[in-house]
């Protein structure tokens, strides 16, 4: 079996870091020239990617193998809970839906996977120089600690050393650090290398104090103070910054609808980046005021989230706008949405059986058990952005097909058209040209449709021009370049932060073991 070399990020609390601090381990080993990969053995999170080969892993690590420069594996993320209630979630298991769970059953039934686990990291370590894992939560969550798969259960499983992040911007770090080794078993505290204060801003020496006393109670050193760095790459879902933005400096508005089961809200990242687009996330009716554009994202789900979004009154002021003049977008569950009917008859999509949708596209949803998951490459086919290469995946279930109202004399093609093309000749999703009911309507189940740069850039032309106002004057830079850059500015910000050469001296002493 290989010998390749690990560490692993736990963190004090949800939102400590760990994500970008991992991250940031797999661009620093990358650049040292090492072949990295990320691991989590258990993701609880709505936000979500399609591999390659059509299998469904979570997005926190799709970003950190985007950071390790390599592609995106389902084996670096085996077991994803997608919530879909307060107390259950759907259990997918390397790509695959294993069924729904309440939280009861899956806590005693997750110890079952742990082959799973185990045959998806040592897989990995075949083939890789360095895995660098990613706990969740917390591992002084005491409630739950029994039978543990991701945090000090995991680290024990395949001897990884620990480094324990805590998050100083939310105050309180010493006593999140010390509570947290405090409440863990003596064999668990030995395991832990390192401490990490995460997000500081200011001049460190006043910490100093502070990191004399901690290391006096734990008897364990400080590995890093890691500054505060503000880059621009995927987020988690629930805890992200960016969907608590409620205003901009930028020429063009988009506002999102910040739907309650919003999913793969990392589709407008590539919109955020560009110099002339500000994006914002709404909730209410008196928030969205008159933006360039409206987004409806995806959700985990649509039904229930579209009672919401008509209870909320935000239905109908999306329709008046649009009667006014502004266009609307539709993503994935955003775009069922969009459509006349939705229709649920094996309740796939909680208890309502059907639901009227905005109507702004003449197309029908029916749910159904099956989901679709694959990851394509496309071509915009409707005239107004004709020609825009696409990449990305489709992530849903349920079908939508165009219907019309033959009796009033509406046709298939009245102002209606297909949105793009995929690569093996499928149709996706359909683009309502302005006229005189409406402003222009897009719907696709494209995720990452703005990632190529091409869609983006076209995009924001046309709001520009419907504005009248220019941007010839911005020059974006291209999304992968962007991405990259963001990368190693977070690798040379925890470089400059932690001794980086002590941690490969410690995945050694681990690995000899």
């Amino acid at each position: 079996m290989s010998k390749a070399r690990c560490i692993m990020i736990q963190g004090t609390m949800s939102g400590a870091g760990k994500s970008l601090l991992a991250a940031a381990l797999c661009r620093i080993f990358r650049q040292d020239g090492f072949r990295v990969a990320p691991f989590k053995s258990q993701n609880m999170a709505l936000n979500s990617a399609v591999t390659k080969d059509g299998l469904e892993m979570g997005r926190a690590q799709v970003m950190q193998a985007e950071a390790a420069m390599t592609d995106p594996d389902v084996r670096m993320n085996p077991i994803l809970l997608k919530p879909s209630s307060d107390t259950g979630s759907q259990v997918i298991v390397n790509g695959e839906i294993r069924g729904h769970m309440s939280a009861v059953d899956y806590f005693r039934y997750k110890k079952e996977l742990i082959p799973d686990i185990l045959k998806a990291y040592h897989s990995l370590a075949e083939e890789y120089d360095i895995i660098v894992l990613e706990g969740a939560g917390s591992p002084a969550e005491i409630n739950l600690k029994a039978d543990d798969i991701v945090n000090m259960g995991m680290a024990k499983m395949v001897n990884a050393p620990v480094l324990l992040a805590g998050d100083i911007d939310r105050g309180g770090v010493f006593a999140q650090l010390y509570g947290t080794v405090e409440l863990l078993e003596p064999e668990e505290r030995e395991r832990i290398e390192g401490l990490i204060i995460n997000k500081f801003r200011g001049d460190k020496s006043i910490l100093d104090p502070g990191i004399e006393m901690l290391y006096e109670k734990c008897r364990i050193p400080i590995t890093g103070v890691i500054p505060y760095v503000r880059v621009d790459v995927d987020d988690e879902d629930s805890l992200a910054p960016r969907l608590e933005k409620k205003s901009h400096h930028k020429r063009l508005d988009v506002a999102v609808i910040r739907l309650p089961r919003l999913s793969n809200f990392t589709d407008f990242t590539p919109l955020e980046a560009h110099p002339a687009i500000g994006v914002r996330y709404v909730r209410r009716t008196e928030e969205l005021k008159s933006p360039d554009l409206i987004i409806l994202p995806g959700t985990k789900n649509t039904m229930d989230d579209l009672v919401w979004l008509k209870e909320s009154g935000l239905e109908a002021l999306i329709r008046k706008q649009h009667a006014q003049g502004i266009p609307v977008l539709g993503v994935c569950g955003g775009y069922q949405m969009l459509g006349r009917y939705l229709e649920n008859p094996e309740h796939t999509e909680g208890d309502l059986e059907s639901l009227n949708g905005l109507g702004l596209l003449p197309v029908r949803t029916v749910f159904s058990v099956e989901k679709t998951r694959n990851h394509k490459k496309a071509e915009v086919t409707a005239e107004l952005f004709a020609g825009a290469k696409l990449e990305g995946y489709e992530i849903h279930m349920g079908e939508t097909t165009a219907v019309r109202d033959e009796s009033a004399g509406e046709k298939a093609s009245d102002c209606v058209e297909t949105f793009c093309r995929m690569e093996d000749g499928r149709a996706d999703g359909w683009l309502r040209k302005p006229d005189s009911e409406g402003g222009l309507v897009i719907g696709t189940y494209l995720h990452g449709l703005f990632d190529t740069g091409e869609l983006t850039l076209r995009l924001a032309e046309y709001l520009a021009e419907r504005k009248g106002i220019s941007i010839s004057d911005v020059q974006p830079v291209p999304h992968e370049v962007y991405v990259q850059q963001q990368y190693d500015i977070l690798a040379d910000a925890v470089r400059s932060s932690m001794d980086i050469e002590e941690l490969y001296r410690i995945m050694d002493k681990y690995a000899s073991d």
